[in-house]
C-alpha cells in the first residue's frame, strides 16, 4: 500500500511508545511489500519476533565484501534458523574496482569512509529497497546522541523516500536499550555475532571496526580515526537522492 501524510501521522500517533511486537504486527499487517534489514544483534531480535507473527518474512543483508568471518557465520546461522527469504546484496564490482585501482584498499583512513560506504552499503541498499513500500530496521535512540536521539517508531524514510515513492521506515526497537536487546537474545536463544563476546558492541566492516574499552560508547569502535564526527555510514541519514 502507499501511505499518505494523514495515514502516516495517524500511524505515528498509534505506535509512539508501543512495544516492538505491536509495531511489528502493525507493519506486517499494513504492508505486503516490506522487508527487515539485517546486520546486527538488534536485527536478529526483530527477525525472531517477526517469525513468531508470520512465516516467510523477507529479509535482506548487505555483504560489503569486507565483513568479519564471524559475521558471515552469523548470516548463515540466521538463514538456517528462521523461515525467512534472505536476500544478500553485493556492491557493484565495477565501482569497487575503480575505487581500489585509483586509491588502494584503505583510502578511507585518509579520506574518510563516505565514498567506500556509499559504494559498499548505500548503493546496494538502494537496490534492496526497490519494489518495497516499507522496511524495518533495528535502530535505537541510544545508539547515537548525535543522529538518532529523536528516532520515531515509524517515519517517512528521510534518506530514500521521494514524492513519487513515499517509502515508510519502521524502527520497532527505537525505545529499547542494549540491555533489553540482550535480555531477548538470552531468553529466546537468538543467534548473535561471536565478536560481541570479544568487546565489539557495534560491528561493521572489518577494517572499520574495533573493540571498545569499558564505559566507551558502542559507536566509538566504528571509524575511530574520525573521532568527533557523526558515526554513520549513510544508511540512516538524509543525503542526496540523485
Amino acid at each position: 500500500m502507499l501511505m499518505n501524510a494523514t495515514d502516516l501521522a495517524s500511524l505515528q500517533q498509534q505506535l509512539a511508545g508501543a512495544n516492538p511486537r505491536t509495531i511489528l504486527k502493525a507493519a506486517l499487517s499494513a504492508f505486503d511489500k516490506i522487508a527487515i534489514s539485517f546486520s546486527g544483534a538488534e536485527d536478529v531480535v526483530l527477525i525472531d519476533m517477526a517469525c513468531r507473527i508470520r512465516e516467510n518474512i523477507e529479509v535482506f543483508t548487505l555483504d560489503t565484501g569486507r565483513l568479519h568471518p564471524e559475521t558471515y557465520r552469523l548470516l548463515e546461522d540466521v538463514r538456517k534458523r528462521y523461515p525467512i527469504r534472505l536476500r544478500v546484496m553485493f556492491p557493484d564490482p565495477a565501482g569497487i574496482e575503480a575505487m581500489v585501482q585509483a586509491k588502494g584498499l584503505f583510502s578511507f583512513y585518509e579520506e574518510g569512509h563516505q565514498e567506500c560506504c556509499r559504494l559498499r552499503k548505500v548503493d546496494p541498499l538502494k537496490r534492496a529497497l526497490l519494489g518495497l513500500d516499507a522496511w524495518i530496521t533495528g535502530q535505537r535512540r541510544d545508539q547515537s546522541a548525535d543522529t538518532r536521539q529523536d528516532l520515531p517508531e515509524v517515519q517517512l524514510d528521510p534518506a530514500f523516500a521521494t514524492p513519487q515513492r513515499p517509502l515508510i521506515k519502521f524502527n520497532p526497537l527505537a525505545g529499547w536499550d542494549s540491555r533489553k536487546v540482550w535480555d531477548h537474545i538470552e531468553a529466546y536463544d537468538v543467534p548473535y555475532n561471536e565478536l560481541h563476546r570479544r568487546g565489539y558492541p557495534s560491528i561493521g566492516c572489518e577494517p572499520c571496526t574495533r573493540s571498545v574499552l569499558p564505559n566507551q560508547h558502542a559507536r566509538e569502535g566504528r571509524w575511530w580515526w574520525e573521532a568527533g564526527q557523526k558515526k554513520e555510514c549513510g544508511l540512516h541519514v538524509t543525503h542526496s537522492k540523485t
